[in-house]
């Protein structure tokens, strides 16, 4: 068997998308898995989630480090590389990235965003597709690069905007899509590496 791309899974909360990627690698044929789930946050629901299925859940608390950045990012930098990963994703990561870190897995670090870019980059995506009256919203999974969410678009989904939508209706149906969408963009990715 082809050796497998050793993935990485940066998040910050509950890791939903984390999830999907979890259970994508866990069919035979994915050509990546998921080595390591690391969060800024030793509170995060998704560090129980990555352990509960065997994979390697670490915490590396950003608050010791205070407003030094980029010391929490070398911390987290030399995790990955102790481990061996080769692409980094990031799924609920919710920390502003310096340079340091963009820079040192530039072109190895994706990221999902819950809005067709380049629209609506940053946060509230789904109540400023509405709020303009959007007919259409969904999700994008990008290269990272220094500026927020502006990176090489990989893929898209679209999902449409029904009358009565609410933000968080629209939401989750954005979710079910970024959930197909984040496993699919990986394996095209790191067949092409």
């Amino acid at each position: 068997m082809t050796q497998r791309t050793k993935v990485a899974v940066l998040i910050s909360g509950r890791g939903s998308n984390m999830e999907a990627l979890v259970r994508a690698a866990q069919d035979p044929a994915c050509p990546f898995e998921v080595v390591l789930v690391l969060s800024n946050k030793p509170e995060a629901g998704g560090l129980v989630t990555a352990a509960e299925a065997g994979i390697e859940a670490l915490a590396v608390d950003q608050r010791p480090f205070g407003k030094d950045r980029e010391a929490h990012e070398r911390a987290i930098d030399a995790a990955l590389r102790a481990r061996g990963v080769e692409v980094v994703a990031l799924a609920g990561y919710m920390r502003i990235l310096t340079p340091f870190l963009v820079e040192a897995w530039a072109g190895r670090m994706l990221n999902i965003h819950p809005s067709l870019l380049p629209k609506y980059p940053g946060l509230d995506t789904h109540g400023r597709a509405l709020a303009a009256g959007e007919v259409e919203a969904g999700c994008t999974v990008h290269l990272v690069t220094a500026g927020v969410d502006e990176g090489p678009v990989l893929g898209q989904a679209r999902v449409p905007i029904l009358p009565g939508d609410t933000e968080h209706m629209l939401s989750d149906r954005v979710l079910e899509q970024e959930h197909q969408l984040y496993a699919a963009t990986l394996a095209e990715f790191v067949r092409g590496l």
